[in-house]
C-alpha cells in the first residue's frame, strides 16, 4: 500500500492562506519528527513518486505552482531576508522583538515573511543540505515549472523564472551595499588609501556590465562568467574597504549603529556571491539547495536578540574594557611605596564616608518617602564619591571593576614569553592593593564615625542614631540574614557602574566633544578660549570617573526603591558604608553592644560584605576583559594554575608587597602555537 503523502490534500483553487498552510503542512510532513535526516529525503522521494505517478496528479501540481509563483514575490526572500528593513540597530532589535512576541501569517505574498512559516528549525538546514544531486534534479525538472509550460519545456521555464527572479535580487544587493557604502557615517571613517580607491563607486557599473552580459549572452556564457569575476574582484575591495573603519573606531570611540551597519555590509556582499553562484554553476539545483539551507540557518539566527547585541556589541565590550583597563592602572601597587599610597588614600576615603554615614541618618530623620529617599541617598552617595575621586583618594569597592580589564590587558600578547608569569604578578598586586583598600577605608570609618556620633551626644545629647535604629542596623546588617544575596547584588551594581562609565567615555570620545568644547566659537565665547581648552581637558581626564561615581550612587539609593516599588526585596550592602552604620549602632548602644551577639554578628556581615562585594564585581569585570581580549580556554586554564603555583610558593605575596622579585622557578608561558607548555622563566617585566 503506497504511502500517503500531502499531495492527497492539495487543492490549486483554494484561498491563498490555504495554500501556504498546505505547503507549511506538506514540509512539517518532509521533518516528520526531526530524528533522522534520511528519513527527510526518502519522503521527499516519495512525494515526487506521488506527482509523477498520474497526469491528474501532475495537473494538479501544475495549477497549484502557477498561482503560488503568480502571488509570492520570491525577491524579498533571496535579497532581503536575515537583513534588517533598515540599517540601523534599534530598528532591528525592535523587528526582532516583535517577531518574537507577535505570531505570523501564512496571508502574505512576501516570501520572506513566509520563509520563516516554512523550515523554522535547524533541522530544516540539515535536511537540505542532505538531499542527493539526483533528488535534485527530480525537484528542479518535476516540480519547479509554471503551470502553461509544457513538461518537456519545464526545466527551461523554471529556469526562467529562478534567473529573474536571481537578477532581481542582485540588483537589490548591490543597491544595498553602494548604499551603505556611500553613508556618511561609514564613508567618513575610511582610511584615505580607501576613499582613493574608490570601490564603491565603481561597483554599479560592473553590476550592469553582468546585467549586459547575462541579457545578451546567457547566465553560463564566458562574458557573463567574465563580468561576474570582475563584480566579485569589486565586491572584495568593498568589502576591505569598509574593515578600515574598524581603525577609525577603535582609535575614537565605537558605534554599535555603525558596527551593525558593517555587519550588514558584509553579510552582504556574501549573499550576491551566493546568488551568483546559483546564477552561473554548473549544478543550479545544489547551489540552490546551499542557499535555501543558508537562507533557513540566517532565519533563525536573525531571530534572536542576543545574538544580535553579542555581535554587534562585541566591540564596544572591548573598548569599555580598554577603557577600564587604562583607568584600573590607577588602583594597582607595585612596590612597598605604592602600597603606602594606597594605604593613605584609602583611609582618606574611609574618612569621608564617614561624614556621609552621618548624612545618611540625618535624612532618615526627614520621612522622605521611598523615592525620594532613594534619591536624597543617591545625591549623598555620588557627591562622597566624587569627592573621593576629585581629592584622588580611594574607595575599596570602586576597584574591581576596572582593575580586571588592566589585569587582563597584560594577557593581549599572551604568546610572548613571560606573559602568563606577569600576569600572575598583577593578580598578587591587585589582591594586596584590594586588601589595602578595604584596611584602609574599614580603619579610618569606623573612627570618624564614632568621633561624630560622640560629638553630637556631647552636643545635642543624642547619638547618630536612637536605640531602636541601632537594633534595626544591626539586624539588617547581620551574616544570619540576606546580607550574601545583598552584597552580591551590590557587586552587579558596582560592575554595571564601571560599564556605564567606559561606555559614557567612549561615547564622549566617539563624538570629539573635548575638541568640541576647546574650539566651538559658542562655548569659547562665553568662557574663554584658556579656560575652555582647561575644561575640555578636565572632562577628558575625568569623564569616566565622573560617570562611574555618579551612576553608583545613584544606583546604590535608587535601585532599592524601584525594586521594592515591584516587590523585590532587594537591597545593597556596601562594605565600607555598613562597617560605619555598625559603628553608628554601637556608639548609640554604648558599651553593653559588645555583650549583644546581634553586634557580633553585624561585624561578621561586615567581615563577608566585603570579599562579595569585590569578588562579584571583579569576576563579571574579569569575564567581560577576557571576552574582549579574546582569551582561548586553553590559556584560560594555563592562568589558574600559574595562579595555584604562585599561591603554593608565595602566598605572602598576595599580602605584603615585595621587597624584591618573586622566585617562580617554573613559570609557565604558552607556545607560540597553543599556549598549553611550559616556557622559559623571564623577569618581572
Amino acid at each position: 500500500m503506497p504511502t500517503a503523502t500531502p499531495l492527497d490534500s492539495l487543492d490549486p483553487d483554494a484561498p491563498l492562506a490555504w495554500r501556504h498552510l498546505w505547503l507549511i503542512d506538506a514540509l512539517r510532513w518532509v521533518r516528520g519528527d526531526e530524528s533522522d535526516v534520511q528519513a527527510c529525503v526518502s519522503r521527499v522521494r516519495a512525494f515526487l513518486d506521488a506527482v509523477q505517478a498520474t497526469p491528474e496528479a501532475q495537473a494538479r501540481w501544475r495549477r497549484w505552482w502557477g498561482h503560488f509563483i503568480g502571488t509570492v514575490d520570491l525577491t524579498p526572500l533571496l535579497a532581503d531576508h536575515g537583513f534588517a528593513p533598515r540599517t540601523a540597530f534599534l530598528s532591528e532589535f525592535g523587528n526582532r522583538l516583535r517577531k518574537k512576541v507577535l505570531p505570523g501569517t501564512p496571508e502574505t505574498t512576501d516570501m520572506a515573511e513566509l520563509f520563516d512559516l516554512l523550515l523554522s528549525s535547524r533541522f530544516d538546514v540539515r535536511w537540505l543540505k542532505a538531499l542527493d544531486s539526483e533528488t535534485l534534479r527530480r525537484l528542479r525538472s518535476e516540480l519547479v515549472a509554471p503551470s502553461e509550460a509544457a513538461p518537456e519545456n519545464a526545466a527551461a521555464a523554471a529556469s526562467g523564472f529562478w534567473q529573474s527572479a536571481l537578477m532581481d535580487a542582485l540588483v537589490f544587493c548591490v543597491s544595498q551595499i553602494s548604499a551603505t557604502g556611500f553613508a556618511s557615517e561609514i564613508r567618513s571613517r575610511m582610511s584615505p588609501e580607501a576613499q582613493a580607491e574608490r570601490p564603491f563607486h565603481e561597483l554599479p557599473a560592473d553590476f550592469e556590465a553582468l546585467r549586459r552580459a547575462v541579457n545578451g549572452h546567457g547566465a553560463r556564457s564566458p562574458e557573463a562568467v567574465a563580468a561576474a569575476d570582475v563584480l566579485r574582484l569589486q565586491l572584495d575591495a568593498c568589502r576591505h574597504a569598509a574593515y578600515t573603519v574598524y581603525s577609525h573606531l577603535e582609535e575614537h570611540g565605537v558605534s554599535v549603529g555603525i558596527v551593525f551597519r558593517l555587519r550588514q555590509l558584509r553579510e552582504r556582499i556574501v549573499r550576491v556571491k551566493e546568488l551568483l553562484d546559483c546564477l552561473q554553476s554548473d549544478q543550479p539545483e545544489r547551489a540552490t539547495a546551499a542557499l535555501l539551507a543558508d537562507l533557513a540557518q540566517v532565519g533563525i539566527d536573525n531571530r534572536s536578540i542576543r545574538s544580535l547585541v553579542a555581535a554587534s556589541s562585541h566591540l564596544t565590550a572591548a573598548k569599555v574594557a580598554e577603557r577600564s583597563a587604562e583607568s584600573g592602572e590607577h588602583y594597582i601597587t607595585r612596590n612597598g611605596a605604592e602600597y603606602r599610597e594606597m594605604l593613605r588614600k584609602a583611609a582618606g576615603g574611609g574618612a569621608i564616608v564617614g561624614v556621609t554615614v552621618w548624612v545618611k541618618f540625618l535624612m532618615v530623620g526627614l520621612g522622605l518617602t521611598a523615592f525620594w529617599g532613594g534619591f536624597a541617598n543617591g545625591v549623598n552617595y555620588a557627591t562622597s564619591f566624587v569627592v573621593i575621586m576629585l581629592l584622588h583618594l580611594t574607595l575599596a569597592t570602586k576597584q574591581p571593576a576596572v582593575t580586571a580589564p588592566a589585569m587582563v590587558a597584560k594577557l593581549r600578547d599572551i604568546k610572548e614569553p613571560g606573559a602568563v608569569r606577569r600576569f600572575v604578578d598583577e593578580v598578587a598586586n591587585l589582591f594586596r592593593s584590594q586588601v589595602a583598600s578595604i584596611v584602609g577605608n574599614i580603619g579610618m570609618v569606623i573612627p570618624v564615625v564614632v568621633l561624630i556620633s560622640l560629638a553630637m551626644q556631647l552636643v545635642t545629647g543624642e547619638a547618630m542614631v536612637n536605640e531602636e535604629k541601632a537594633r534595626q542596623v544591626l539586624k539588617d546588617i547581620s551574616l544570619l540574614g540576606p546580607l550574601v544575596l545583598f552584597a552580591a547584588f551590590t557587586g552587579v551594581l558596582l560592575f554595571a557602574s564601571s560599564i556605564i562609565a567606559g561606555w559614557v567615555e567612549n561615547w564622549y570620545v566617539f563624538h570629539n566633544l573635548d575638541s568640541a568644547m576647546t574650539h566651538n566659537p559658542r562655548f569659547t565665547a562665553v568662557l574663554g578660549r584658556e579656560r575652555a581648552a582647561r575644561w575640555a581637558r578636565f572632562t577628558r581626564q575625568n569623564i569616566s570617573g565622573l560617570a562611574a561615581n555618579i551612576s553608583l550612587g545613584f544606583m546604590l539609593g535608587l535601585v532599592p526603591a524601584f525594586m521594592a516599588f515591584f516587590g523585590i526585596g532587594l537591597d545593597v550592602r556596601h562594605v565600607t558604608l555598613s562597617a560605619g552604620q555598625v559603628s553608628a549602632a554601637a556608639v548609640a548602644m554604648g558599651w553593653a553592644v559588645f555583650a549583644e551577639p546581634a553586634f557580633w554578628w553585624a561585624v561578621a556581615g561586615v567581615l563577608a560584605i566585603g570579599p562579595i562585594n569585590l569578588g562579584v564585581s571583579f569576576y563579571l569585570a574579569f569575564r567581560l576583559a577576557l571576552q574582549a581580549q579574546a582569551i582561548s580556554e586553553v590559556n584560560r586554564e594555563l592562568i589558574r594554575t600559574a595562579i595555584k603555583r604562585r599561591i603554593r610558593v608565595a602566598p605572602l605575596s598576595f599580602l605584603l608587597p615585595p621587597r624584591g622579585v618573586v622566585a617562580d622557578e617554573d613559570d609557565l608561558s604558552p607556545p607560540p602555537d597553543a599556549g598549553a607548555a611550559p616556557g622559559t622563566p623571564t623577569s618581572n617585566g
